[in-house]
Formats: C-alpha cells, sequence, structure tokens
C-alpha cells in the first residue's frame, strides 16, 4: 500500500498588533480548515504568532516568546487535539536556558514529541532602501544545539527554520538519520530587493529535496507588515526536486497536499546518492 500524508502549509499574513491574540484566532482558522479537507500534518510559519520583530531593535523583547508550558501552547495543542491533527508550529520560545527560535512539534492527541531550536542565527545590515530593514536575529535567539528527527503522524521528519534552508550540511544529516520530510517554518521577506529576492526563493527548497532525496515541505508568511514584505508562495518539492505544490503571493491560505512517502525510496534508487557519496573526502566540510 503506498504510504500517503495529507500536508498542510498554514501561510498566514502579517501580524501588526500587540499580544497572540490575533495569531491565535488565524490558528483556529487554520486547523478548522485543515480538518475539513483532510490534513493530518499542518504546518505553521516562523515564528508566526508575533510581527517579526527581529527587523528592529528593541530591548523589550520578551512579550514575543511563549513558555512551553503556558496558556498560548496550552491553546495551540487543543487545537490540535480537538481536530486530531499533528502540527509544527513556529514559535519564539521562552525557556530556563535562553530565548530561541524555535518549531514545537504537536502529535494528533496534542502532546508534544518534541521542538527544534534553529541553528543557524543570521544578522544582516540594515540599507536606506524601501523594505531594507535588515535583520538582528542574534540578539534576540540563541542558536539550538541539535538536529533531531520526528516521527509523527506516520512520517519521519526533520525541522529547518528559514535560514538553516541555506546551509546544506544539516540536511543532509537529518536525511542520513532517515528523514523522509524536511519541514521549513519561513518567514521570507523581500527586503530592499524584491526582483533578486522573489527569483532565488525556490532555489534552496528544491536542491535541499533533489540532494536529499526528501520532500521539502515549507511553510511562509505573506503579505506587508510596516516596512516588511512577505513573499508568501509556501511550497511543496518532492523528493526530485519539482514543485507538486505552492501558494499564492497575495493573501493568506491552507496549501494542501498529499504527498506520497514511498516517493523518497524510488527518488534514491533514481538518483543513488547515498550509494555514491564519499564522506572519507568530507572531513573540510566539518572542521
Amino acid at each position: 500500500m503506498p504510504r500517503l500524508l495529507t500536508v498542510g502549509l498554514a501561510q498566514t499574513g502579517p501580524v501588526e498588533e500587540e499580544g497572540f491574540a490575533l495569531g491565535l484566532r488565524r490558528a483556529e482558522a487554520m486547523f478548522e480548515q485543515a480538518a475539513s479537507r483532510g490534513v493530518r500534518l499542518l504546518v505553521f510559519s516562523e515564528l508566526f504568532l508575533a510581527p517579526f520583530f527581529p527587523n528592529r531593535l528593541e530591548k523589550d523583547f520578551d512579550r514575543w516568546f511563549v513558555a512551553p508550558d503556558g496558556p498560548e501552547m496550552a491553546h495551540l495543542r487543543g487545537l490540535a487535539a480537538r481536530h486530531g491533527i499533528a502540527a509544527v508550529l513556529g514559535v519564539g520560545e521562552r525557556a530556563g536556558s535562553g530565548w530561541f527560535n524555535a518549531a514545537v512539534v504537536v502529535d494528533e492527541r496534542g502532546e508534544v514529541a518534541g521542538s527544534y531550536r534553529k541553528t543557524h542565527i543570521p544578522a544582516y545590515f540594515p540599507t536606506d532602501a524601501p523594505g531594507g530593514t535588515g535583520s538582528f536575529e542574534k540578539l534576540y535567539f540563541a542558536p539550538g544545539n541539535a538536529l533531531p528527527v520526528f516521527d509523527v503522524a506516520g512520517c519521519r521528519f526533520g525541522i529547518q527554520i528559514c535560514n538553516d534552508r541555506l546551509y546544506p550540511e544539516p540536511s543532509r544529516v537529518l536525511a542520513l538519520a532517515g528523514a523522509e520530510a524536511i519541514v521549513m517554518p519561513i518567514c521570507f521577506s523581500t527586503y530592499a530587493d524584491p526582483g533578486r529576492r522573489a527569483s532565488i526563493w525556490e532555489v534552496p527548497l528544491r536542491a535541499r529535496a533533489y540532494e536529499n532525496g526528501v520532500w521539502v515541505l515549507a511553510a511562509n508568511r505573506v503579505g506587508v507588515e510596516g516596512p516588511r514584505h512577505h513573499l508568501g508562495r509556501s511550497m511543496v518539492v518532492d523528493p526530485r526536486g519539482m514543485i507538486a505544490a505552492e501558494a499564492g503571493t497575495q493573501g493568506e491560505e491552507l496549501l494542501v497536499y498529499e504527498i506520497d512517502l514511498d516517493e523518497v525510496t524510488r527518488a534514491r534508487k533514481d538518483f543513488p546518492w547515498w550509494r555514491d557519496r564519499r564522506p572519507d573526502l568530507y572531513g573540510p566540510v566539518a572542521t
């Protein structure tokens, strides 16, 4: 029997208000829509409850983070349990060891299966051009120190958050650990160079899928949020690097697609990177 899994990518819009009320309402709507469309794994974008606050400097940033045992996570877990849908939730995580850009994995019973903390934390200088806000993530987030793989909703998957996707090494580590899919919560803006930024959006998504023989499930934010223009175009890429489904650029959307997990085995037979790779030559990559 084919191993089919209906996934949903929750492409949510800009957040321009204080608190998490708007984000939680959007989550409720996405879970309801996902349930009506048979989704078993629902993926939200990076930091979807909050505005993309790292584009500015503010010392009072704690309000954009949630505690693992706080009311926001309890509400989201309740939604997963109520609808019987597993979810990947991109949030700012406030923990005893620091503040993290995280993705919390919740199973269909609403139980936390674990979390991934973004490991490649960027920082970009701002420019004077429209939209050139830059990013100051290194001042807000501590980097994660692990690349876990999760067995949820009948799928074995790893997670890479936004900037992580630009580095091929961690995706390869996840594939070697048995990941059949790589889930990517993203908050991708066009910054001050919309033409170039839009043109390169799909490149790392397709590359990570093709070079590892995995599904890539990338959920992005959409719409104008202050000076930031979020591209949208949430995307499902198959294990051969082909775009299987893509959301639009104008508004909120639940992108639903049924993936065949057996395609992973077939793709790796057609392109036997596992057989032909030479880890004995790759030492400089890790050192």
